[in-house]
């Protein structure tokens, strides 16, 4: 899965360099409460392709680890993660309520938190997002937005973040809610 990975990536940064930047095309985001989930930064790129559409690639990386005190006893929500997507705006790009799919790739590790279980593994799938971006000034803007996303898993689930004894492993469907956001945008 890590090719795919590198494959994802590699695609949207040569769609990205590839385009013709010019006034009000292009925008750079980031989502403020990714940084509340232990940390998990991110960036999100964009290019008005027409008035009402625009294109987005995203990626979201949290090598994190956290300890409760004893060595043995840690929690984290590691992943890294990329997406390409399509919005909607219905007024006007940058400004308005708008709505968007995605197709995303995530390679995750989490647990320890909540309980001592810990899973970790590949996710691909697709999502429905709809959000409103609020202009502050001409080039920057406030963005609110919510999301879903579904897809397939293969995972592995562990009794415990370091012990390692594996408790089930194989391939689900998920469907999640995604990027509850509040991001800060720069339009170029």
């Amino acid at each position: 899965m890590d090719k795919i990975w590198k494959i994802l990536l590699a695609l949207a940064a040569s769609a990205a360099f590839s385009l013709n930047v010019s006034a009000q095309k292009f925008s750079i985001s980031t989502d403020l409460l990714g940084y509340a989930r232990l940390g998990t930064m991110n960036l999100d790129a964009s290019y008005a392709l027409a008035r009402r559409w625009s294109l987005t690639a995203g990626v979201r990386y949290n090598p994190f680890t956290f300890r409760k005190g004893d060595p043995d006893r840690q929690f984290q929500y590691r992943q890294q993660s990329c997406s390409v997507g399509m919005r909607l705006w219905p007024w006007h790009a940058w400004s308005g309520w708008w709505f968007a799919g995605k197709l995303r790739y995530q390679e995750y590790n989490y647990g320890g938190l909540i309980s001592e279980k810990t899973e970790e593994g590949d996710r691909f799938g697709a999502g429905l997002y709809s959000g409103y971006t609020h202009m502050l000034s001409p080039h920057f803007n406030l963005e609110f937005g919510v999301g879903l996303w579904g897809g397939i898993s293969s995972y592995r689930q562990y009794s415990c973040p370091v012990c390692g004894l594996t408790v089930e492993k194989g391939e689900k469907f998920f469907l999640l809610p995604d990027d509850v956001m509040v991001s800060l945008v720069y339009v170029f």
